[in-house]
């Protein structure tokens, strides 16, 4: 895609101050399937959306553990983010090598964002073109951060990237204010609920399509797949069941008013 003179190199500016080749880096983090973050006063909770190819081909792989306590999923290019993911598990082990205890989780984010930086600098390189959600657990409390190809990274309390990832956003600043109390379950229960968003009406979740990972207070990173999921699934649709149920009796009842009403066996004059 070629947008005018000012796009050949990451190190050229356009006259409106933008760097082009960042802007399609963002652009590939947008075109790979939703992931979404979110954290309570005890955990943190990553959901990630698989894709695959054709039948004939394994999903690939969205979340990766990272350390003990830190975990993260992607959203663009997996093979960037297999080349960052090695790196991160370095930066960790050299961390617990020479300090003898684990690496906060705002300093690792803070080494990637260095690392992802570079590339955004210099000639002849192009920007990681993958976004990532780190999810983690330290002395302070649960994390979740996510980090750009811009090589900025924030700090955040939920967040969802990938396609279609604003609806996914819009259910989780919708409920905000629940995370805080959640338990596990329930903060699951919530991450499936936003990533449903984010699903085409003909498509739904399953065990085969998307994947879980927690951490949290006494609890060291956990991941969920295939049919370990199934259970937190179940949980997602028993409501929807229960909420079609009184709409269904609801609408037979209408019915059989309806058929009921005197009005109905007056004969019209035909006069």
């Amino acid at each position: 895609m070629f947008r005018n003179q000012y796009d050949n190199d990451v190190t050229i500016w356009s006259p409106q101050g933008r760097i082009h080749q960042i802007e399609y880096a963002m652009e590939a983090v947008k075109q790979g399937s939703a992931t979404v973050g979110l954290k309570s006063k005890d955990y943190a909770v990553l959901v990630a959306l698989k894709r695959s190819q054709s039948d004939l081909v394994a999903p690939q792989k969205k979340i990766n553990k990272i350390s003990a306590h830190i975990t993260a999923s992607i959203s663009g290019l997996t093979s960037d983010a297999r080349s960052l993911g090695k790196f991160m598990r370095s930066e960790c082990l050299q961390h617990q090598f020479t300090y003898s205890m684990r690496l906060p989780v705002p300093r690792l984010v803070g080494i990637v964002g260095s690392k992802l930086q570079l590339p955004t600098q210099r000639y002849g390189r192009r920007p990681f073109g993958v976004g990532i959600l780190v999810a983690g657990y330290d002395e302070k409390g649960p994390h979740i951060f996510q980090t750009c190809p811009s090589a900025n990274y924030y700090n955040c309390k939920a967040m969802a990237i990938g396609s279609r990832s604003q609806s996914a956003r819009t259910y989780l600043e919708r409920n905000l204010d629940t995370f805080e109390d959640c338990n596990a379950e329930e903060l699951i229960k919530h991450g499936l609920l936003a990533l449903r968003e984010t699903l085409p009406s003909e498509q739904q979740l399953s065990a085969k399509n998307c994947s879980i990972a927690i951490v949290g207070k006494d609890k060291d990173v956990e991941l969920f797949e295939d049919e370990a999921i199934t259970p937190y699934l179940e949980m997602i649709e028993q409501p929807a069941e229960e909420e079609a149920q009184p709409e269904a009796a609801s609408g037979e009842m209408a019915v059989d008013q309806s058929e009921a009403s005197p009005e109905a066996a007056v004969p019209m004059d035909e006069n």
